[in-house]
């Protein structure tokens, strides 16, 4: 008789049955009950053969800002949005999330795993604003958990000392360029590629961590 954990994927076993998603969120403020969502973006990611972890689709929409919504002017100098621009081409807000939402229960679904995990840089202001958003459209199958994410600003402190996003990814090596920070599809791409080397570098020092998954994965293959 075959053990129950050797038929799920190894990214299911590798996280506990969760999927990591990388999301970032543009806003207009810091309030997510009040202040308006603007742009939302979202890499699924995906463990090759080997181990590996990469990025593997991104998502990443405009959105309206909702009936009452504040937009904070300082917010909206910061990241440089013009809410009502008209070539945005913004969704509304239930299209927006809908659209995300389907996606990433695609892969969850595709990936074998239970539910999603949010990732991000100082993930707790991007999922709260998500799961504000979601209770306000009256979302009821939100893909994240409620409350647990993985955080790049920690792992970059623990990986390169460093927690500010751009000095984080140029330490590992990466890209950055400041021309196109502050949209939520390029810092959700940067924070994905972090996020991937940071794993990656892990498992190259520690390939023993790694060994009880890959096993697994081979007998169910």
């Amino acid at each position: 008789m075959t053990d129950a954990t050797t038929t799920k994927t190894l990214m299911a076993q590798r996280f506990r049955g969760y999927l990591p998603v990388v999301i970032d969120v543009e806003t207009a403020g810091f309030n997510a009950k009040t202040d308006a969502l603007l742009e939302i973006a979202a890499v699924t990611l995906r463990l090759d053969d080997a181990g590996r972890l990469h990025s593997h689709d991104t998502h990443a929409y405009h959105v309206q800002p909702f009936p009452g919504a504040i937009l904070n002017p300082e917010a909206l100098a910061f990241n440089g949005i013009d809410p009502y621009h008209p070539f945005r081409l913004a969704q509304t807000e239930p299209n927006a999330l809908g659209l995300v939402f389907q996606a990433i229960r695609h892969a969850v679904k595709e990936q074998g795993c239970t539910r999603a995990i949010l990732v991000g840089h100082n993930p707790t202001f991007d999922l709260n604003f998500v799961n504000a958003a979601a209770e306000r459209c009256g979302i009821k199958r939100n893909p994240f958990h409620p409350f647990s994410s993985f955080d790049t600003a920690t792992l970059g402190a623990l990986a390169y000392g460093q927690t500010v996003l751009a000095r984080a990814v140029q330490a590992a090596g990466l890209d950055w360029d400041s021309a196109q920070a502050h949209s939520a599809r390029y810092d959700a791409e940067r924070t994905a590629a972090l996020f991937c080397t940071i794993f990656n570098s892990w498992q190259d020092l520690q390939p023993a961590a790694f060994a009880p998954y890959a096993a697994a994965e081979q007998v169910s293959s």
